[in-house]
């Protein structure tokens, strides 16, 4: 439950023929460290070309633990459909699924984070993407976690020949 099904290195590299090629047809995006910096509200620029092609492509719904003020602020921006605090992993991910009005084996779950956006994801059935942070600089508690994810930050299947006990 814990390990994605695709590490990209770079959001930028989650395109409409990537999503294509794996029959997916919608994507719940996380806010802090995957689209935007951890504090910022401004989408850079690199993102930005890169989101109105997605968007062309499949429907996208913003899914964020962020506070509620700063997360309504950068979705009125972004112009997406979305909801904070969502309580990943817990909860959010079925309403989001439902927004989007896709099965969640057509939807790529696409975040920075294992115990969250990961774990979430694959309790729904989604399919699970991890990118790498967008900046060091993060909630203090987040910094810690970090810590724990190292593990589990591959894909799944990959390296866990050594949990196979009859070899």
């Amino acid at each position: 439950m814990l390990f994605p099904r695709e590490v990209l290195p770079s959001l930028l590299h989650l395109t409409p023929e990537w999503l294509r090629a794996r029959g997916l047809k919608g994507v719940i995006l996380d806010l802090d460290n995957t689209l935007l910096p951890y504090g910022d509200e401004e989408l850079p620029e690199a993102y930005r070309a890169w989101l109105l092609a997605l968007r062309e492509a499949v429907p996208v719904y913003l899914l964020s633990n962020a506070l509620p003020e700063r997360f309504a602020r950068v979705q009125k921006a972004l112009g997406l459909p979305g909801h904070a605090p969502a309580l990943k992993p817990w909860l959010g991910f079925r309403r989001a699924l439902k927004a989007l009005g896709l099965p969640a084996e057509e939807v790529a779950v696409v975040g920075d984070q294992v115990f969250t956006d990961v774990l979430g994801g694959n309790l729904v059935g989604a399919y699970t993407v991890l990118v790498p942070p967008l900046r060091e600089r993060e909630f203090f508690y987040t910094r810690f976690i970090r810590m724990l994810e190292t593990p589990f930050r591959r894909p799944r299947g990959v390296g866990d020949e050594r949990l196979d006990h009859r070899r």
